[in-house]
This record gives structure tokens, sequence and C-alpha cells, in this order.
């Protein structure tokens, strides 16, 4: 629901400008990719798991934070702490995941949980219009908003107790002496150019898949109550597009899925804008959407698979970072395009981006073969 609907909020509801709205987002991204490589580190040394809770907890007190209050040094603040909490969970997630699952099951892992999260992206993108039923009752738009924001707030914070029932297999990096060694040596051949393509499509993807609400307004006049149900939509496809993940991958390998993907979704991301009617944009833009996180989960699973596992959780951190920054500073690009009029120069300039991601991601890795691909070979 956050995610979805905090470019609408901010400006039509707390009545921010757009400028305003993106550099909040792009100040989420700067605080997340500053985190994330020391608390992956620190998953590796103390625990993937407790990283996993702390992350949750600072984001189930920050959220209300956001509907509370208008003012800019208060949303800063909270802006930073949701960067840190979302620094946390993303590089223990990835490595907590990998150490529970056999190699050759990595990426039906991934997919699922790629599924998981795509619906509860979805059920929360269908939390919005709620506020109509809290409208109902007498309250205002924003305090109706704000009740929103605080009940899932505290349905965060109870998931807390799920997360208490995980138990760690992994075994715990030894002490070193300095943050440098802590850096993940033996896998930055192979982590240097994942994080670089993955760098570059986050760049095109902060131009506009982060100010979604707030485009539909602007372009077609339809407010959060609608929008978010169509994105909402959008998300519950891409989970069924991350369970078509493995089969693909088993049957064209890892890379040319995600590269084939990728390419088939970047045509759609260049025709959402021309859509005369909200309707269809939601249409093309839902395609869009399921091509590309159909490689997703993929994407991941080949880099946990790649890396060495005593280096999985700096590995997620650096990745997640690393894909974060540019998403957010690109944000604030695109909110500042959209301010202007220039509504579909995000989706033309995130086509350039996505395009020169996806030829230097299959450059670098075309020659890749996973682990459990060459094992696959072996048997056959």
């Amino acid at each position: 629901m956050f995610y979805t609907d905090i470019s609408y909020f901010l400006t039509r509801v707390q009545g921010l400008s757009d400028t305003t709205m993106g550099l909040i987002i792009t100040i989420m991204g700067i605080s997340m990719f500053i985190a994330s490589v020391p608390l992956g580190i620190a998953a590796d040394k103390y625990g993937r798991k407790k990283m996993l809770i702390i992350g949750n907890i600072i984001a189930s007190a920050t959220l209300p934070v956001f509907a509370l209050t208008s003012n800019f040094a208060v949303l800063v603040a909270a802006a930073i702490l949701e960067g840190i909490s979302e620094g946390a969970s993303s590089a223990a997630t990835g490595a907590l995941l990998a150490d529970k699952v056999a190699v050759l099951k990595r990426n039906s892992a991934f997919s699922l949980f790629g599924f998981a999260q795509s619906m509860a992206f979805g059920l929360g993108s269908f939390a919005i219009p709620f506020v109509a039923i809290f409208q109902g009752y007498g309250f205002a738009d924003k305090e109706s908003h704000v009740l929103l924001f605080i009940v899932l707030a505290v349905l965060s914070l109870v998931s807390t107790f799920i997360m208490l029932k995980i138990s760690e297999t992994a075994t715990l990096s030894k002490v070193k002496s300095s943050f440098k060694e802590h850096l993940p040596k033996k896998s930055r051949n192979v982590l240097l150019p994942y994080v670089l393509t993955g760098a570059i499509i986050a760049f095109g993807a902060g131009l506009i898949v982060p100010l979604m609400t707030r485009w539909m307004y602007l372009q077609y006049g339809i407010s959060d109550a609608v929008s978010g149900p169509i994105l909402g939509v959008t998300s519950i496809i891409i989970g069924v597009a991350t369970l078509a993940a493995p089969p693909l991958a088993k049957k064209v390998g890892l890379v040319k899925a995600v590269v084939v993907t990728q390419a088939a979704s970047t045509f759609f991301m260049f025709l959402t804008p021309l859509s005369p009617f909200y309707l269809t944009a939601s249409l093309v833009y839902t395609i869009r959407a399921f091509l590309m996180n159909m490689s997703s989960p993929l994407q991941q699973s080949m880099i946990m698979g790649l890396v060495a596992e005593d280096e999985r959780g700096a590995a997620s951190g650096i990745s997640a970072a690393l894909w974060r920054l540019p998403n957010a500073l690109s944000s604030i690009i695109g909110a500042w395009l959209m301010g202007i009029g220039l509504l579909a120069a995000p989706f033309f300039l995130a086509t350039f981006f996505y395009s020169v991601s996806i030829l230097l991601f299959w450059y670098f890795f075309r020659k890749t073969k996973m682990p459990e691909e060459i094992t696959t070979q072996k048997v056959l």
C-alpha cells in the first residue's frame, strides 16, 4: 500500500509539490543505499534473521509518520528510517532464503517468494479504497488515509511474531578486523557486472514505476482509490508471472529467460503513455510489469547461486543498495518531468535505460552456466 500510494498521498492529500514528493522518495533510496552494505555485512556476522526483524520493526514504526505530518524535516527523518529498514530487510531476505534451499530448488524458492510478495503488494494496493469506508463514517479524506496507514502499520508490526519462528541454519562469519575485510572479494568479478546492469535498469524504472498513481491522476484524472486497485491487479498478475519463471529458465536457460522477458517488457514500457484511456494504459502497463518481473526472482536466484555462500549477505546488501540508489535518484527526475507536464518523457527515457541494461546483461552473462544447470546436464 505504501509504495503504491506514496506519490499520490504526498501530493494530493498532504499538499506537497511533485518535486518535494520526488525528493522524499529519493531520500528513502539514498538512505537504503548507505545502510544496505553495512547491514548486509552485519547480517553475515550477527545473523540474517535479526536484520530481518529489525528492519520490519523500524518500517512499522515509521509508516504512520508519513500519514501524520506534512512537516518536511519530519518527513525527511521518516524517509531516512524507512530506507534503513528497507536496507536491513533487503540485505537479509535473499541470503536467508538461499541458505534454506538446495541448489536445484533455488529458482523455485525465489519464484515462490516473489509470488507471495507480489500478492501482498496487490492486496496492499486493494486496501487503498478503504479510505472510502472511513469517509462513510464521517472522516475527511486526509483522516481516512491516516487511519489506513496506522492500521497497516499495526499489521506490519504483528508480522514480527511470524519472523520469530524462522530458524537460521547458516554459519555466521568470523570476526574480522576491518570493514574492508567483510566485502565480498571472492565474488566481486560476478557481482560488479550484475550490479552495473541492475543499476541502469533501476534508474530507468525509478523514472516512472514509483510514481504511477501520481501519473494516472495527472494523465487521466483518477484518484488513488481507482489507480490503487488497478496497480493491485498488476501486482497479482506479476505474482503469477514469477511462478512461470522457473519452467522458462529450465527450458531456455536462466540468462536467456531474463533477457527475453525484459526485452519484451521494454516494448510495452514504450507503449504505455501512448494509450488514450486509462484502462488501455493499465492493460499495457500490466503486460510490461508481468514480463519484467518474471525475470526478477531469476536474477536474485542467479546472484545468490554465483556468489560465495559466506558472502551472500554482503552481496545481497550491495546489489540491493546499488539498485535502490539509482532508482531513487531518478524518481525526482521523473516527478519533475511530470510536474512540468512532460508525462510521456519518463516512459521513453525508461525504455532507453532498459535497453542499455538488457544488452549489457547479455554481454556479461551470455556464457554463464548456473551450478544447477551444469548439475542437470551431468545427470542427463
